[in-house]
C-alpha cells in the first residue's frame, strides 16, 4: 500500500490505527506511522513513560522523523519473518529506503530470553538512496513523560547530541547532514543523498546519571541490524505450522514474541495505551500489562508451535507472580510482577483524535474476577499437556512442587467462592453480577484441577469436594444461565442479555457442539450481537461506563472458531475473512473494529486478537481435514488441550 508523505507530523491528522507499525526488542517498544514517523517509544520497559508520544497528542507528544523533503509515494513492509520495518519513499527525483530496527538476539545461555546487549537500548534507522537523488530531512523532537517534559538538548558535535529531562536521557547519533538544535529540546538536519549513499542514525536511551555520550561506529549499527534480522528469521523458522495462512500465523507469533518482556517472560495485552474503543470517547485504557485472562491461550499458542521456552517462561512468571493468598489473586499484573497499578488520567493530552482521557495504569487491577481461577489452573494444565511437564519432573522440580501446592489452593478457592458475584471478564464498572462466563471458568478450574491432581494424592487434594463443587457449578449454569424462551446461554444469571463469552460454553468443552443450547447460543449471537459479520462483546449497556465501543476482534474470531468446531467450515471461513479485511498491510490486528466507519479501534497490536487469529485458523484447518476424512469436527477449541495422559503414580 502507498500514501503521500509530509515533512512533519505536528498539526497533521492522526494516522489510522492500522497505519502503525510495531517494533520491539522485548524490552523497548516503538510505533511507526505509515509516513515513517516514530510516534511512540518506550525504552527499557514497555510500561515506561514514552520519550515520543505523538500518537496521543500531535502538538505535545514528540516524534522522530526521517523522510524526503519533497512529496513522496510510500510503501512499507516488514523484512520477511522479522520485526524489522522497511519504508520506501519514491519522489520525482529518486528513491530512498529507511530501515527501522530495535536490535536484539537470543541469549545463548538461556533459551527464550533476549541477550543483554550493550548499549542495551538502541533504536536504529538505516537510510539508503536506491536511485536518483533525494533531499532527506531529519526532525528529532523528543518529549518525555507523555509530553509533560521538554528536555534540554546539548549538541556535542555535528553528528551527536544528548538530551536530558527527568528520569530519561537520549543520545542521538546522526551522520545525515549537520545537526542544528532548536529552542524546544530538539534538532533538525538535511542532506541530499545520491544513488548508493548510506547513512546511519540511532537513538540510545539511558538513565541520566549513567549516560556517557560516545559515538557509535556506523558499521557496528549495520551489523546489529543484520544480526537482528538473522535472529528473527531463525526464530520464525521454528514455527511448526505448515497449513493455510502460515504467513499470518508466523506474523502473529512474531507479535506475541515482541510483546514478551524478556526479563520476566511476561506477555503484555497490547503495545499501547489509550487508543480508543470509540473515537472521541472515554473508553481508553492502558494495556501494557499482563492479564491472566490471556494467559492459557497465549501459552498454548506458543507451546504448540514449537516455542516452548517462551511459553514456559510466561507460565513461570504467572505462577511466581500470582503466588500467595489465593483470595488476593489479581486479574492483571505489571510486567515485573507489580500488583499496584494505580490508574491516572493525563488531562493535558489531546488523546488520539481527541479521545480523552489518556490513561496510564489500570484501575481494574483490584477487581474480583472468578475467571482468574480457571485461567491460572489452565496455565498449569497447559504446562502438563502442551509443554510436557512429566510426572517425574513435577516430583523432582522444587518450583513445580511449590506451584502445584499453590494451584491446589486456587482450586480449593474456586470450590469455595464459585457462587459469589464478580466483576466479570470485561472489567465492567457497573457492579458485581453472577456472570455465566465466570461460572464456566470456575467449573473449568475444578474440572482441570481434578484431572491434574488425581495423580498427585500426596498433595492431599480434596477431590471429592471438588467433584461436588464442579457438579454444583454445572447445575447452576444450566439452570440459571439459560434463557428459557430461546434456549441460549446469557450474560448473567436471571438475565436475557447476550454476551459473546457464552461461546466459551462450547470452546472450553463445557458442552458438546451438538447440544441444542450450544446451537441456540451460537445462532443467537450470530444474529443479535453481530453487525456486518463482526461480533460485539455485549450490546445491552449496564457496565458503568459512558460511550460506545466497536466490535471485539477476538469475539468475532471466537465465533469463527465455534462454527469450525461445529463443523460449519463455510461460515467459519466467512467470519475469518471479515477479520482479515481489517488486518493491516503489515499483518497486525487491533483490539476492535468499527464495521460502520470501517476502521480499526483500540490498542494495537493486541495479543488476544493475534491468539484468536491463530485459534480460528487452526480450528478451520482441523474442521476442513475432519470433513475430508468423514469424521466429526474437534469437540473443543484447538488451543484447549484434551485431558493430559499422565502416567499412574508409582507405588
Amino acid at each position: 500500500m502507498s500514501s503521500k508523505a509530509s515533512i512533519r507530523p505536528v498539526g497533521t491528522p492522526y494516522p489510522a490505527i492500522t497505519d502503525y507499525a510495531f517494533l520491539s526488542d522485548c524490552h523497548s517498544l516503538g510505533m511507526v506511522a505509515r509516513d515513517g514517523t516514530l510516534e511512540w517509544m518506550c525504552f527499557h520497559r514497555f510500561d515506561n513513560n514514552p520519550v515520543f508520544a505523538c500518537m496521543l497528542d500531535r502538538e505535545q507528544g514528540g516524534f522522530f522523523r526521517v523522510a524526503p523533503v519533497a512529496p513522496s509515494t510510500i510503501t512499507r513492509r516488514y523484512l520477511p519473518d522479522t520485526n524489522i520495518l522497511e519504508t520506501r519513499f519514491a519522489t520525482d527525483t529518486g528513491v530512498i529506503t529507511v530501515t527501522d530496527c530495535l536490535p536484539c538476539w537470543e541469549d545463548e545461555r538461556e533459551p527464550g530470553k533476549i541477550a543483554d546487549i550493550q548499549p542495551r537500548h538502541l533504536f536504529i534507522r538505516l537510510v539508503r538512496c536506491e536511485q536518483g537523488e533525494v533531499e532527506v530531512a531529519v526532525t528529532f523532537s523528543p518529549r518525555f513523560d507523555f509530553g509533560r517534559t521538554t528536555p534540554y538538548l546539548h549538541p556535542i558535535s555535528d553528528d551527536l547530541a544528548v538530551v536530558f529531562g527527568g528520569a530519561d536521557s537520549l543520545l542521538l547519533h546522526c551522520n545525515l547532514g549537520r545537526l542544528v538544535s532548536d529552542a524546544k529540546g530538539g534538532c533538525d538536519s538535511r542532506e541530499v543523498l545520491k544513488a548508493g549513499d548510506r547513512r546511519e542514525l540511532a537513538i540510545q536511551w539511558e538513565r541520566p546519571h549513567r549516560m556517557k555520550p560516545a559515538r557509535l561506529d556506523p558499521e557496528d549499527l549495520r551489523t546489529r541490524v543484520e544480526r537482528t534480522e538473522a535472529f528473527w528469521r531463525s526464530w520464525a523458522s521454528r514455527c511448526t505450522y505448515t497449513g493455510p495462512h502460515r504467513d499470518l500465523v508466523v506474523r502473529s507469533l512474531l507479535v506475541l514474541k515482541g510483546l514478551t518482556y524478556s526479563d520476566t517472560g511476561a506477555i503484555i495485552a497490547a503495545g499501547t495505551t489509550s487508543l480508543p474503543e470509540e473515537v472521541g470517547g472515554v473508553r481508553n485504557w492502558d494495556y501494557r500489562f499482563s492479564w491472566l485472562r490471556d494467559s492459557s491461550v497465549l501459552i498454548a499458542a506458543l507451546g504448540m508451535f514449537g516455542y516452548r521456552d517462551e511459553a514456559r517462561r510466561f507460565a513461570r512468571f504467572l505462577l511466581t507472580t500470582t503466588a500467595g493468598r489465593t483470595d488476593e489473586l489479581q486479574i492483571l499484573y505489571g510486567i515485573g510482577g507489580e500488583r499496584f497499578l494505580i490508574e491516572t488520567d493525563l488531562k493535558a493530552l489531546d488523546g488520539y483524535k481527541g479521545s480523552k482521557p489518556v490513561r496510564i495504569g489500570n484501575g481494574a487491577f483490584d477487581q474480583f474476577q472468578m475467571d482468574t481461577y480457571g485461567e491460572l489452573v489452565g496455565v498449569m494444565y497447559n504446562l502438563v499437556k502442551r509443554l510436557d511437564f512429566s510426572y517425574e519432573e513435577q516430583q523432582s522440580d522444587p518450583r513445580m512442587r511449590f506451584w502445584m501446592e499453590f494451584v491446589k489452593q486456587v482450586v480449593d478457592t474456586a470450590a469455595r467462592r464459585w457462587n459469589e458475584p464478580d466483576d466479570g471478564i470485561w472489567e465492567t464498572r457497573g457492579g458485581r453480577q453472577h456472570f455465566v462466563f465466570s461460572k464456566v471458568m470456575a467449573w473449568l478450574a475444578l474440572d482441570r484441577g481434578i484431572i491434574l491432581f488425581e495423580r498427585l494424592p500426596e498433595l492431599k487434594p480434596d477431590l471429592d469436594g471438588w467433584r461436588r463443587a464442579r457438579d454444583d457449578v454445572r447445575r447452576a449454569i444450566e439452570a440459571e444461565g439459560v434463557d428459557p424462551e430461546t434456549g441460549a446461554f446469557v450474560q448473567a444469571f436471571g438475565q436475557k442479555a447476550l454476551d459473546a463469552t457464552a461461546l466459551q460454553i462450547l470452546l472450553t468443552g463445557f458442552l458438546p457442539p451438538d447440544d441444542p443450547r450450544v446451537k441456540a447460543t451460537v445462532e443467537r449471537i450470530d444474529k443479535e450481537l453481530t453487525r456486518e459479520g463482526h461480533v460485539y462483546r455485549y450490546i445491552e449497556r449496564n457496565d458503568g461506563l459512558a460511550g460506545e465501543e466497536g466490535t471485539f476482534t477476538f469475539c468475532t474470531l471466537w465465533l469463527a472458531t465455534s462454527f469450525a468446531v461445529m463443523g460449519d467450515v463455510e461460515r467459519a471461513e466467512e467470519r475469518l475473512a471479515k477479520v482479515l479485511e481489517y488486518v493491516s498491510d503489515l499483518g497486525l490486528c487491533a483490539e476492535e473494529i468499527d464495521p460502520v466507519r470501517r476502521e480499526a479501534l483500540g490498542n494495537t497490536p493486541q495479543a488476544f486478537s493475534h491468539a484468536g487469529l491463530i485459534q480460528a485458523i487452526l480450528a478451520i484447518e482441523e474442521a476442513r481435514e475432519a470433513r475430508k476424512k468423514g469424521v466429526s469436527a474437534p469437540a473443543i477449541s484447538p488451543l484447549q488441550p484434551e485431558a493430559p495422559d499422565m502416567p499412574p503414580q508409582p507405588s
